[in-house]
């Protein structure tokens, strides 16, 4: 079992940046993937980002690559995403997500088992 509780969302100009973290419990961490997924009022949810269990590989999607990073840090239990350039159109609910180590990293929301409640990201123009 893991609980992942995010936090550093907030209200930004488009061209700031926002630096989200997702703090895991449980001593199992640096056995799962994490990632991060965003849902915008009245849309699915998307994925964003993810990150393999030693660091060595990233995933990212096509309208974040070259602005957000995806990092994480095993002895904290943490995960993060630096959000860069930011614009309106990244305005959502940011959520982590856990799921199990496969050949490939997950980009659906269906590849992970634990979520965290969500942080609001507002951007405006």
């Amino acid at each position: 079992q893991v609980q992942l509780v995010e936090s550093g969302g907030g209200l930004m100009q488009a061209g700031g940046s926002l630096r989200l973290s997702c703090a895991a419990s449980g001593r199992t961490f640096s056995s799962y993937v994490m990632g991060w997924f965003r849902q915008a009022p009245g849309k699915e949810r998307e994925f964003v980002a993810a990150i393999s269990t030693r660091s060595v590989s990233t995933s990212y999607a096509d309208s974040v690559k070259g602005r957000f990073t995806i990092s994480r840090d095993n002895a904290k239990g943490t995960v993060y995403l630096q959000m860069n350039s930011l614009k309106p159109e990244d305005t959502a609910v940011y959520y982590c997500a856990a799921g199990p180590s496969l050949s490939r990293l997950g980009v659906t929301p269906n590849m992970y088992n634990y979520w965290g409640q969500g942080t609001q990201v507002t951007v405006s123009s």
